[in-house]
């Protein structure tokens, strides 16, 4: 797993000890929130995790342009330049 940043933020079908493990080994924080089934939660950092729903609009405001959704362009410079035209529109 390669992987950079300060954190790992995921779902709550991610709450593993074994993912937990791998992203302490990674020198991450993992924001995953406990699953309901757990007998002791673990502590969620709410402030990180608010982030992922702003992440996921921006990816769904992305998807609203028809050539980023569908990807038509097949070669990443040009997938890249629609999707800097989508982001200046927005």
């Amino acid at each position: 797993m390669h992987a950079e940043g300060g954190a790992v933020i995921a779902n709550t079908p991610c709450d593993a000890d074994h993912i937990r493990a791998n992203v302490w080994k990674l020198g991450m924080k993992p924001v995953i929130h406990p699953h309901p089934s757990r007998k002791h939660p673990l502590k969620l950092d709410r402030a990180h995790y608010r982030l992922r729903y702003q992440v996921e609009c921006c990816f769904h405001d992305l998807k609203r342009f028809r050539a980023v959704a569908t990807r038509y362009d097949k070669a990443a410079s040009s997938y890249l330049a629609v999707l800097h035209v989508a982001a200046m529109a927005l």
